[in-house]
């Protein structure tokens, strides 16, 4: 009984002191268009290199075309595009993120992947105007100065692809 009761107390304690975890969370970091940008790995499938894209007609420039993954057809989006950055050669460190957000598939193309890092989602903070950038929404300063910008997951699934 008095296990029971130890584990129901450490629940509670939990419950009740909300800064135990509860803002943190895993973050793949990479860098596209010159900036470092960083999304929740419970997005992210997984890291491709090599990958032949098939091209389509009448898209957007940002859609480089679609792949077959294991029978699966993705949307590629060339991260640097679809934030208005210039086009640039691919190199061998460019690689294809492949995202999963609320149900939605896609692969995304950066300049290169860096670390998978922890977050505190409460020191996120909004992206002054003048520095805002299409699919951005926050920035977090790490403690070594380093700045990291927010994927805006809604915009990258919302897009009609």
């Amino acid at each position: 009984m008095s296990d029971v009761m130890n584990s129901q107390d450490s629940r509670e304690i939990k419950e009740s002191n909300p800064n135990v975890n509860s803002a943190v969370e895993r973050c793949l970091t990479f860098e596209s268009g010159g900036l470092v940008l960083y999304i929740s790995t419970e997005h992210v499938i997984e890291i491709i290199n090599n990958h032949s894209i098939t091209m389509l007609p009448l898209v957007p420039p940002y859609i480089k075309g679609v792949i077959n993954l294991r029978g699966q057809i993705l949307p590629i989006v060339d991260m640097r595009l679809r934030m208005g950055k210039e086009e640039t050669e691919y190199t061998s460190k460019t690689c294809i993120i492949v995202l999963d957000i609320n149900s939605v598939s896609l692969g995304i193309i950066v300049d290169s992947v860096q670390q998978v890092i922890d977050i505190d989602l409460n020191n996120v903070r909004p992206i002054p105007l003048k520095r805002q950038q299409k699919m951005l929404d926050g920035m977090v300063t790490m403690e070594d100065g380093r700045v990291f910008m927010s994927v805006d997951c809604q915009a990258l699934s919302n897009a009609q692809y």
